[in-house]
């Protein structure tokens, strides 16, 4: 094996060096604010810096008053986040559905006690016998999604490219997935289930002969003012002043839409002040349904549930609330019933909200916290930032100073190049820094120099014979293709 040269070493460099403009970097929150200033200062405050953010729209309700504020962008450059535009809110959606359900028991259109079946009664087996009440508070025993096993290589797909993971799932095939699942052992405790709600949400629809976003209108969304609250069951319903989602290496996410997965907050659009409103209801108790927000099940020593909202101990401070999160945004909404108030915070990107709203509330922080917690994909996606972006240079720099064959570098440089590819767009870029993607780059450019310098010298085809090494060509290109896809996604 030769060392690299002098050469070699240059054209690296110069080739990281000259990578920087275009390397990729977390998304960060802009200068910009509207709205309240000083709740805007006191946001900013808040922060630990503002890595991982592009835009927050936030409200603080107080006693006698309701501030709003936006900060930072909707867009990459383009215009401000106010306390008006819409984002995503994801499963805070699940407590409105709370909330419808509560409404309509309180009109006697409905029990709490009454069997999925009274008011679905499409769905057979075992989950027609699960309650409206425990659809409601996660106790139904059913999964957390509805997916079989043939569902698992789309939805890992669709998170792979940031799409939307729930494209597919209509009121009928929901329906029809409830038919062939069936709680399990853990019914009766609480467990996280999207799928659970989605039903309650489409159960209370039918009941009242109509769809669900019509239904959450009718009930909620008009009687509390909440005019810029929307659910987009397809793309062609889309605020047209929304933010833009994105991950946490910055690239876009697209909208997340399903006419199935709607009442667990699937395609749930709002505003600060249109959620403010929900918050100054419920602290009230004037908010239709407001008595979900009542804790009536036991999770755990600090966490109880109503119908949708979680009820949570801090200390000796007890906070009422739900967060959501879809692929580009975060929400948090949550009131604090002793002190008489509320705080709202919206994000477009997948960076946690829920200190952040804690901290505005006043609420201290619980012992052990070390601020917002990174999923476990977000893990994955720094581990991707760093093998896609130095693992096929390094590969590539290693074969060329063997010298093999024309068709091992062909090969090597080609999956080099679209590792530093895959790298930029699908690598979580809040936890690694942008540098070491153009290191790859440097690496990659080196290895190609000494390709391209003993290229003429080397044969096509060498060891294996040429049909098996045909062969597994053909094999890695069906893999790249569908890779080269996710990237131009």
């Amino acid at each position: 094996m030769r060392k690299p040269t002098a050469l070699t070493l240059a054209v690296g460099l110069t080739a990281a060096v000259a990578a920087i403009p275009i390397a990729p970097g977390a998304p960060t929150l802009g200068g910009r604010h509207t709205g309240d200033a000083e709740l805007a200062a006191a946001t900013r405050a808040a922060l630990d810096g503002g890595r991982g953010y592009r835009g927050l729209a936030v409200a603080l309700i107080e006693p006698h008053r309701v501030r709003t504020a936006g900060l930072g962008d909707r867009t990459p450059g383009g215009p401000p986040v106010e306390p008006g535009t819409p984002f995503e809110i994801g499963s805070i959606g699940k407590a409105l559905t709370g909330m419808l359900l509560a409404q309509r028991a309180a009109a006697g259109a409905v029990r709490p006690d009454d069997p999925l079946a009274a008011a679905l009664p499409q769905v057979t087996g075992a989950t027609r016998e699960v309650t409206l009440a425990e659809l409601a508070s996660h106790r139904s025993g059913l999964p957390r999604l509805a997916t079989s096993p043939a569902d698992l290589l789309t939805t890992v797909w669709t998170n792979f490219t940031a799409g939307n993971a729930y494209d597919r799932w209509d009121t009928e095939r929901l329906i029809d997935a409830a038919s062939k699942k069936q709680p399990g052992d853990r019914r009766g405790e609480v467990n996280y289930s999207n799928f659970g709600m989605s039903l309650l949400g489409q159960a209370l629809a039918a009941q009242a002969g109509t769809g669900y976003p019509e239904l959450l209108d009718r009930e909620l969304l008009r009687p509390l003012g909440m005019t810029h609250t929307v659910v987009a069951t397809e793309t062609g319903r889309l605020p047209a002043d929304r933010a833009i989602g994105a991950k946490l290496g910055g690239r876009t996410a697209d909208p997340w839409s399903s006419s199935g997965y709607a009442p667990a907050g699937i395609g749930v659009w709002s505003t600060a002040e249109d959620l403010s409103r929900l918050l100054v209801g419920l602290l009230a108790g004037t908010a239709p349904g407001a008595d979900a927000a009542t804790a009536r099940f036991t999770e755990n020593a600090r966490d109880r549930i109503g119908y949708g909202w979680f009820t949570s101990r801090h200390g000796d401070r007890e906070v009422i609330w739900h967060n959501g999160g879809t692929g580009g945004f975060r929400s948090y909404a949550a009131i604090e019933r002793a002190t008489g108030r509320g705080v709202v915070v919206l994000g477009n990107t997948e960076h946690d909200v829920d200190q952040l709203g804690l901290r505005l509330l006043g609420v201290p922080a619980d012992p052990g916290d070390d601020g917002p917690q990174v999923p476990l994909a977000g893990w994955v996606g720094a581990a991707l930032a760093l093998g896609f972006s130095l693992l096929g240079g390094a590969s590539l720099l290693r074969t060329a100073r063997r010298m093999p064959d024309r068709l091992s570098l062909a090969s090597t440089a080609g999956w080099a190049l679209l590792y530093l590819g895959l790298g930029h767009r699908l690598g979580n870029w809040s936890l690694v820094p942008g540098w070491l993607w153009t290191l790859g780059v440097g690496l990659s450019a080196a290895g190609l120099l000494v390709a391209v310098r003993h290229w003429r010298a080397l044969p096509t085809i060498a060891g294996a014979p040429a049909r098996r090494r045909l062969a597994s060509l053909a094999g890695s290109l069906l893999v790249a293709v569908p890779l080269l896809v996710a990237i131009a996604a």
